[in-house]
């Protein structure tokens, strides 16, 4: 089978800030037409690489190579073969959803005709025909969204970089976006880029997924390949009022477990057959003298994969709150 073209070549790449090491020695390549992501904590250095491979920032050490061409050498032709949707929105609050688009189209320096045809495809593709002269500001953070993401199609982009783009979002609004960057994809033949702190968006769009923590890739592969590098098939959660200091290597030498993490008050016991086992592992348990609260039995998820690197979970902190009426303040045409 002929391998793909690669798309995205990193080398050793490393980003310090003073003191600070944001990226440490990373290395990974990227084939053309595939949907890679970056996964992990925020401050875990991803925004710091994206910013990097889109020429943003400068690399104190190592080689990117985006589209063909380095980073460094050739930033004008790698910005050029690229679209870049950043965690802040950048749309324009006093210009409407066709204005940002045409704009963004004319800076590519693509023909009237061909724009217009470009610009009322992608916003049928996003649902915002409807809107398209209506003004951003009275979009909704998901339409806003959806819009960013369009407008950086418009010049049909080999490698579209998305940095968090569903940070703050609703359930209902994340799924919406995930639908159009699958179609998008699939329509263009585009390779993505995704950055994320969001377990179930890594498991559901990536073919592969590199693992990212204190600026340092600790895993890499498809998630069901970094899941099956987790011995048990399924994890017993056990929320506890206290642990005994000995409780860890006494539920190791149970013969169905695999493996155990404490965190706080909270034990994860890897299993095989969890449905099956999980009676006995809380008697066992509790004839170690620990009181449990609650019981929970679920699957391996890319969760799991950080855990069994790092021994602690990847918080979910609170998304950001982003005001969507800042920095022009209230746009002109409403005032």
């Amino acid at each position: 089978m002929t391998e793909k073209p690669l798309a995205i070549e990193v080398s050793n790449l490393t980003k310090r800030f003073g003191a600070l090491t944001a990226v440490d020695n990373v290395s990974f390549n990227v084939s053309s037409g595939e949907f890679f992501g970056f996964l992990g904590p925020n401050g875990a250095g991803k925004t710091t690489l994206i910013r990097m491979l889109t020429t943003l920032l400068r690399p104190t050490e190592g080689r990117a190579v985006v589209a063909s061409h380095d980073v460094e050498k050739e930033p004008g032709a790698v910005r050029y073969s690229i679209g870049v949707v950043p965690q802040a929105m950048t749309s324009d609050l006093d210009l409407t959803g066709w204005e940002n688009m045409d704009i963004y189209g004319r800076f590519y320096g693509i023909p009237k005709k061909q724009r217009r045809e470009r610009i009322a495809y992608l916003l049928e593709t996003v649902g915002l025909s409807a809107r398209a002269h209506d003004l951003v500001a009275t979009y909704s953070g998901g339409m806003r969204r959806r819009l960013e993401i369009a407008r950086v199609l418009v010049h049909r982009p080999a490698i579209l970089f998305l940095d968090e783009p569903t940070l703050g979002l609703d359930p209902q609004s994340r799924r919406v976006v995930w639908e159009f960057i699958q179609k998008s994809r699939g329509e263009d033949s585009l390779t993505i880029f995704l950055t994320t702190h969001y377990m179930d968006e890594a498991e559901a769009l990536c073919d592969r997924v590199a693992i990212i923590d204190y600026g340092r890739i600790i895993a890499i592969g498809s998630p069901d390949e970094l899941k099956a590098q987790v011995p048990g098939n399924d994890i017993i959660i056990l929320t506890t009022k206290g642990i005994p200091p000995d409780t860890e290597a006494r539920i190791k030498v149970i013969p169905y477990v695999h493996n155990v993490k404490i965190e706080g008050d909270v034990i994860r016991v890897y299993v095989d057959k969890g449905a099956q086992n999980v009676a006995d592992l809380i008697e066992k348990v509790k004839i170690i003298g620990v009181s449990i609260e609650a019981v929970e039995i679920h699957r391996q998820s890319l969760e799991d994969v950080f855990i069994h690197y790092t021994g602690r979970s990847i918080r979910e902190e609170e998304a950001k709150k982003v005001s969507f009426l800042v920095g022009a303040g209230v746009p002109s045409k409403l005032r």
